[in-house]
């Protein structure tokens, strides 16, 4: 899958390189944003009981 990222990505190795890490930071940004913390009421990690 990365291949085919890295295969589609336009411009010369320089360009290539600053798209890869600006769509890894979009991913990043979008689960730190969206998706955690929609999921964190469904994870059980809150409910911990000690006795």
């Amino acid at each position: 899958m990365y291949e085919w990222i890295w295969r589609h990505l336009p411009g010369p190795l320089a360009l290539r390189v600053v798209e890869a890490l600006l769509l890894v930071a979009v991913v990043v940004t979008l689960l730190m944003f969206v998706v955690f913390p929609w999921a964190e009421p469904l994870l059980p990690f809150n409910n911990v009981t000690t006795e």
